[in-house]
């Protein structure tokens, strides 16, 4: 397969892919979504990441079906990521896609789940062991010998269930044998400084007399210097001195030194590569027997070692996904065929929110302690106050639709949730023209006109054309969306000026109940079933009444209070007195 051919992989891309890795290499890490290998052959993360999602995962993403779905499903990865143990894990997490298949989800909602039970039975001391071990492996590069190090510290902090359990057949003997013998073996043979004591003592002497050989005539300098006046008495000098300073016994040096030197120069330089050569040969034998030795031990605990650096990458990223499950108290979604209910939802990126119980569709969840969910319907219409969270209750509609489909668990306290073969979600717009009506018409129609099972979460269209024709509009939106089978959730503001509803389709309301002391504005964001909200503009006016800086200020603002009904202003200013 030519690079190219890969989505995202231009000519330089492939020419910079082929000569830092060579074309298998380069397919080889694509296919397996490698992002350090991309990196490292100088392509940007981000990019990378891209790449890799196509390669990999472009069922899936296509099922992502506007850029604010997507955008919903970037920050979602990136926040997952955050609680990665390594930089690779975090990288794993950042090409998840969605799972086409309801098995997958399924399984790998059972791998994360039961990592995070793990993970939550471990001490807060166990735990970070556990990170220090991951932090070291990450730090050695994912090494083999990493890796056991790694498999040896879970196996002592008493990790079990899945991804450990295959830990179970590795032989904690055997990998401590194995972590002393991996890493000191290089692909060419060569043994690394610090797997053995002998040979490290042998390079030792061999780098002093290479030294010494490099600087042969500072050797005949020093010994001269120290007035021998006869032939044996100059060889005894120099054996004494090049004991000395290469830790060697004399033996060891007379036996090097040269025999039939033409002068003193010759001797030096003769002796010295003599010495060097025999130890060489030294250090090189010594150096064959302890590769020998160290690749026996290693092929001894081959089928652990292999064990321990497979679990121990599957178990970064399922702890990784883990911890995210825990930090942020995510749950198991039941994965079913259609409809979304959601009981005690909450949005993942606003602190401290109120959580949402809603649904649209079929379905049979009961919401212990909130509301009774309403079901069968398969468009709601949702209305209500100004600042009120209706778009907050879409993108939650949406982050959790999006974590299910990639098979993971979800903010809510219990959620059913199903295959949605794309997912619409569009924010409201500012800009009043209709190369955005046209656009937005173009992004979220098409996705509800083919043939799989579409889930639509739309904002206010009144914001992208006049109140009439987008009240006509949305009217033929949710037609469509029942006649094409699909589901949906539309905010709006325009619930009086909508046709007849179909059946199937009913409309919800969120109410601002007034102002808090400080003024802001007091909501209850759990919709109310089958009632129509209002805006409570009166609520907004009171409060920048309140807040005016000057007279000429207020007075602006209590003519809009007349418009909107004084009476109201002056209730809800009364009301915040009141509370005070």
């Amino acid at each position: 397969m030519r690079l190219e051919d890969y989505w995202g992989v231009g000519p330089k891309t492939s020419e910079r892919l082929e000569s830092a890795l060579g074309i298998q290499r380069a397919v080889d890490a694509i296919e397996s979504a490698d992002v350090r290998a991309l990196v490292r052959a100088g392509i940007s993360r981000g990019r990378a990441v891209r790449i890799l999602r196509r390669a990999n995962g472009k069922a899936g993403i296509d099922t992502l079906a506007t850029r604010d779905a997507r955008n919903v499903y970037d920050d979602l990865l990136t926040l997952a990521s955050e609680s990665a143990l390594t930089a690779h894990a975090a990288d794993r997490i950042r090409v998840l896609t969605p799972l086409s298949s309801l098995d997958a989800r399924r399984d790998r909602l059972d791998r994360v789940l039961a990592a995070s039970e793990g993970w939550q039975r471990l001490d807060g001391e166990a735990q970070q062991t556990v990170i220090e071990a991951f932090e070291a492996y990450d730090e050695a590069g994912e090494t083999e010998r990493a890796a056991v190090n790694a498999a040896l510290e879970l196996i002592r902090a008493g990790l079990d269930g899945e991804p450990f359990d295959s830990l179970g057949d590795a032989d904690p003997d055997a990998l401590r044998d194995a972590l002393g013998a991996l890493g000191y073996v290089s692909k060419d043979g060569s043994v690394e400084d610090g797997a053995d004591d002998r040979l490290d003592r042998y390079r030792a002497r061999l780098r002093s007399a290479k030294n010494l050989e490099s600087n042969a005539f500072d050797v005949l300098d020093t010994i001269q210097q120290r007035g021998v006046r006869s032939l044996d008495d100059f060889r005894a000098a120099f054996v004494e001195y090049v004991s000395h300073e290469t830790d060697l016994t004399s033996g060891e040096v007379e036996s090097a030194a040269a025999e039939d030197a033409r002068d003193a120069t010759d001797f030096i330089s003769s002796s010295l590569r003599n010495l060097v050569a025999e130890l060489q040969e030294d250090a090189d034998e010594r150096e064959e027997v302890v590769a020998e030795t160290l690749r026996d031990r290693i092929w001894a605990a081959r089928d652990d070692i292999d064990i321990a650096v497979e679990t121990v990458e599957d178990a970064a990223l399922s702890l990784s996904l883990a911890r995210f499950a825990v930090e942020y108290d995510l749950t198991r979604p039941e994965i079913e065929e259609t409809g979304v209910a959601v009981c005690g939802a909450r949005n993942l990126f606003i602190d401290s929110p109120q959580p949402i119980s809603y649904a649209v569709g079929d379905h049979t969840l009961d919401c212990s302690s909130g509301p009774e969910l309403p079901s069968g319907d398969r468009v709601s219409v949702l209305t209500g106050a100004n600042s009120g969270g209706k778009t907050t209750l879409l993108e939650t509609l949406a982050q959790v639709a999006v974590l299910a489909s990639m098979g993971l668990p979800v903010p809510a306290d219990s959620a059913r949730v199903g295959r949605f073969d794309a997912v619409v979600f569009h924010r409201r717009h500012a800009s009043f023209n209709a190369g955005v009506l046209e656009s937005t018409l173009k992004s979220i129609v098409p996705p509800l006109s083919g043939d799989g099972r579409t889930l639509m979460l739309v904002d206010e269209f009144e914001a992208i054309t006049e109140p009439g024709r987008a009240a006509d509009l949305l009217n033929g939106l949710v037609n469509l969306t029942v006649d094409r089978d699909a589901f949906g959730v539309y905010v709006t503001h325009l619930a009086d000026e909508l046709s007849p509803l179909p059946p199937e389709a009913r409309i919800d309301g969120i109410f601002a109940e007034g102002l808090t002391e400080d003024l802001a504005l007091r909501v209850d964001y759990q919709p109310r079933f089958g009632t129509v909200g209002k805006s409570t503009p009166e609520f907004i006016v009171s409060r920048l009444v309140a807040n005016a800086r000057d007279r000429a200020e207020r007075a602006g603002f209590e003519a809009l209070a007349a418009a909107v009904g004084e009476q109201a202003v002056q209730q809800t200013l009364s009301d915040v007195r009141a509370s005070k």
